[in-house]
């Protein structure tokens, strides 16, 4: 078992950023303590990141902060002061989500804390994240060969974790000429797209507005924001949890825009996109509802299946190691035993490791 703990630091932002997590967990028990299920249909984002919001690993966005107590009735004014309050101290958040940081910076993975428990990896956390090098490479290839590649797999499979400490952080290091974009869809696709595309230029207004009013404008756009780059230089938007298109859009003609936005842009004889989606199994059904979607997924999809034992003995040894710390063999061999093979286990072994 790992033989180093992870002291809280009561002089820096860490013991506010707990408690800034811990008073979000009591505000949800006060609110009649609602599954984070039934939270992420009132505040529209998905379950795992209103969970990871008041996990006390980083600091949420303000936007997911303020939607977290939306859901839960609370005091929208006083928690916006104190999220910018906490926001503000120089140590506080030091691991904000992907795409949340509002600076582009990148945090460093805390090498105390081998794992992540039941959050995802993040691109910050790729020096701890093993176990999936062949997946990866074959992922990475599928990309380089065509312009859409669908990660299909089941919950818990490690989808956004290989999307995030895999994907994301081997392009940031420019493995591949690819500027990548990474969100998730939420309840308001388009909204979340050009979100995240505000970086690379235009207003949020005249982007969205463009967005959704023609299929090509997706197209158009990455284009435009491409102009003066090297020709081999790319955009590469990266859909985590792809299923929340139908799970959290409630309005049909959007979800048909985003998709049609998506796949207009990889098609188009003068592209420079290229999508990679991450899909729950359980999903597959709701994707062949869409002509040009179906096709996609007929072409190139890449399943993401449980651990080998081997893949998982070096999901289980290898951050500890890379941390200093050392796993005892007997520990290994028993959660290798119960969890090798099984779907959807690795974010509990993770847990499970995480609170021994």
């Amino acid at each position: 078992m790992p033989r180093r703990e992870r002291p809280l630091n009561t002089d820096s932002g860490d013991a506010r950023l707990l408690r800034f997590a811990a008073d979000l967990r009591l505000l949800r028990k006060k609110a009649g303590d609602p599954t984070y299920r039934q939270l992420a249909r009132r505040a529209h984002y998905s379950a795992g990141t209103l969970s990871e919001a008041a996990g006390g690993r980083k600091l949420p966005s303000l936007a997911v902060t303020l939607a977290y107590v939306r859901g839960c009735d609370g005091d929208v004014t006083a928690w916006e002061e104190r999220w910018r309050e906490l926001s503000a101290h120089p140590t506080a958040g030091a691991r904000k989500g992907e795409g949340e940081s509002g600076n582009g910076t990148e945090a460093t993975a805390d090498p105390a804390s081998p794992y992540v428990g039941l959050a995802a990896f993040q691109a910050e956390d790729a020096p701890r994240f093993f176990g999936r090098e062949r997946i990866m490479e074959e992922l990475l290839s599928r990309i380089t060969e065509r312009r859409i590649v669908v990660l299909l797999g089941a919950s818990g499979a490690g989808k956004s974790s290989l999307l995030r400490a895999g994907l994301l952080a081997r392009v940031r290091v420019g493995e591949r000429p690819w500027l990548p974009v990474l969100f998730t869809p939420g309840a308001l696709p388009l909204e979340e797209l050009a979100l995240r595309l505000l970086p690379t230029g235009a207003t949020l207004a005249d982007l969205h507005t463009e967005l959704a009013g023609d299929p090509r404008g997706l197209h158009r756009f990455v284009r435009q924001a491409l102009i003066g780059q090297p020709q081999e230089t790319e955009m590469l938007i990266i859909v985590d949890q792809f299923e929340e298109v139908f799970t959290l859009c409630e309005d049909q003609e959007e979800r048909a825009r985003f998709i049609d936005l998506l796949l207009t842009a990889v098609r188009s004889r003068t592209s420079r996109c290229r999508v990679v989606m991450g899909v729950r199994a359980d999903f597959y059904a709701h994707c062949t509802t869409h002509p040009l979607l179906l096709e996609a997924l007929s072409e190139v999809q890449v399943p993401l299946g449980p651990m080998t034992a081997d893949e998982l003995r070096q999901a289980i040894v290898r951050p500890a190691t890379h941390a200093g710390c050392m796993v005892e063999g007997a520990l290994v061999s028993r959660l290798v035993a119960d969890a090798a093979g099984q779907p959807g286990v690795l974010p509990l072994v993770s847990h499970a490791l995480l609170e021994t």
